[in-house]
């Protein structure tokens, strides 16, 4: 088996609650706590409590868009996930997409500021991991997950979700401290591949400073060769991705994202299937985010922009979020198989091949899948497209990060 130490993927995982809203619940909750229509009007707000969480689910669901948030009451977390039938599992985006890479033959280590017997229960038995935390400790997230076609009808509120999504509630003292171990800095100088991500539960601005700090003495350890990807989030602190992108940018060679993430930076929607709007948002976000390689995944592609050719590796990351999305966790190498052979949605293949004559070839993008599924999982799609990606590159060996500019 390949040495786990090779690739390296940090800096936080967690437990998770999932669930999946129904209707009848939301409505005795907007009749319980007084909630009306105007109250969802506003946009993204504080949580303070569960009646701030049900206005804020509310609006996600009336949007059909995904997000992630502080709440500072965790009883109140606890409390909603009791309404509801719910799981639990292992979140984070180096957790999910570690345990996606192990399945596809790449192990791995994972750098963690939590661990408990639920985590090390749902581990799978070729987990490697290695924490800060000198106790156990859980502060589960909650992930509401919702369907396309949710109708929630109380008072005079009638909210219809347009598409499917997930949404994230978060009071995790270990994430939001983000504790780096010691020996980070010596285990990278082994790595070939790193993988940083967990900045966006920060809430402390000191501790944030100094958190970078030293990830980035630790990070002079790296090999000259070796390949650092970061991927995004919706920040609890607005103001601290910039921080983070500034302290980082000069040592990522690729930097990924959602539609959600990319829309946030520019202020305004994208047409994901308008190859002039989206070609527009490109460059307005490489202002940005100045870096190698641009990655993109969205629910109708995913794209790189950038000298290196990375087809590979966008194509392996959306056929295993694709499996995920129609099978969830349990899905089969045969499932696999039969997602690769279903056909792509035909507005994104057209999107791909305009988006290709507009950029020339610094783009590769990899149209997704038509898949019209009852009962969808969209919880973990951009961490499977992640751990999907990083997979294809070490496998491949995809390196070193800046060759020449392709010749096709």
């Amino acid at each position: 088996m390949a040495d786990p130490s090779r690739v390296v993927l940090g800096l936080g995982g967690c437990v998770d609650y999932e669930l999946k809203l129904t209707a009848g619940v939301l409505e005795q909750l907007i009749a319980d706590y007084g909630i009306v229509a105007a109250e969802l009007l506003n946009g993204p707000g504080p949580v303070d409590g569960e009646r701030d969480l049900v206005v804020s689910i509310l609006g996600y669901v009336a949007r059909g868009t995904g997000g992630e948030h502080y709440v500072a009451s965790a009883p109140a977390l606890a409390a909603f996930a009791d309404r509801f039938e719910h799981r639990q599992t292992l979140g984070g985006t180096s957790v999910r997409a570690g345990i996606l890479m192990s399945r596809l033959g790449v192990p791995s280590a994972m750098h963690l500021v939590s661990v408990n017997d639920t985590f090390r229960r749902l581990l799978p038995p070729d987990g490697d991991y290695f924490s800060s935390g000198t106790d156990d400790t859980c502060y589960p997230h909650l992930i509401v997950q919702y369907d396309q076609g949710l109708r929630v009808r109380a008072g005079d509120l009638d909210v219809t979700a347009p598409f499917p999504n997930r949404l994230i509630y978060v009071n995790d003292a270990a994430n939001e401290a983000m504790r780096l171990t010691n020996d980070l800095g010596d285990r990278l100088a082994k790595a070939s591949l790193f993988l940083i991500s967990g900045f966006n539960a920060m809430r402390d601005e000191a501790q944030l400073r100094d958190r970078l700090h030293r990830l980035r003495e630790h990070m002079r350890q790296l090999p000259p060769t070796a390949v650092t990807y970061f991927e995004d989030a919706a920040y609890h602190q607005p103001a601290f991705s910039r921080r983070v992108r500034e302290a980082l940018l000069d040592r990522i060679d690729i930097y990924g994202l959602n539609e959600d993430e990319l829309q946030s930076y520019l202020g305004r929607s994208v047409d994901l299937l308008s190859a002039p709007d989206v070609a527009r948002a490109l460059a307005e976000v490489r202002q940005h985010i100045p870096v190698p390689t641009l990655v993109l995944h969205t629910k109708y592609w995913a794209l790189a922009v950038g000298a290196v050719d990375y087809t590979g590796a966008l194509d392996t990351g959306t056929v295993m979020a694709a499996t995920r999305y129609v099978h969830g966790d349990d899905f089969t190498d045969a499932d696999v198989a039969n997602l690769r052979g279903r056909p792509r949605r035909p507005e994104s293949v057209a999107f791909a091949a305009e988006l290709r004559s507009r950029i020339g070839d610094l783009v590769d993008c990899v149209p997704g899948y038509a898949l019209d599924v009852e009962n969808p999982t969209t919880v973990g799609l951009g961490d499977t497209f992640v751990g999907g990606f990083l997979a294809e590159l070490a496998l491949r060996a995809i390196q070193p990060p800046h060759p020449p500019p392709r010749n096709d």
